[in-house]
């Protein structure tokens, strides 16, 4: 599993495109799309992951369980699982 989102692919191909030429607006408003979802992945990741440690800190392993299950439905789908939860 690779961490790379499509998301992420697009987000550096118009960053070299920008690099060469000015984007068009359609270019500029899916840059703004990218970085949207860019933030909400980094930032549910990130709230996966602390919730995780705490769950290890208090040695709920049923909870932490769960967690890493989230955390995996996360990274492999990102868009479906903001979609049903978090």
């Amino acid at each position: 599993m690779t961490g790379l989102k499509t998301f992420h692919q697009r987000l550096a191909e118009l960053h070299l495109l920008g690099k060469g030429r000015e984007l068009t607006a359609d270019e500029m408003q899916e840059m703004a799309i990218c970085l949207h979802l860019n933030a909400e992945y980094a930032l549910s990741m990130a709230y996966l992951e602390n919730m995780s440690l705490v769950a290890s800190l208090v040695h709920d392993v049923d909870w932490q369980y769960e967690i890493c299950l989230d955390i995996e439905e996360l990274a492999r789908d990102p868009i479906q699982t903001k979609k049903r939860k978090l």
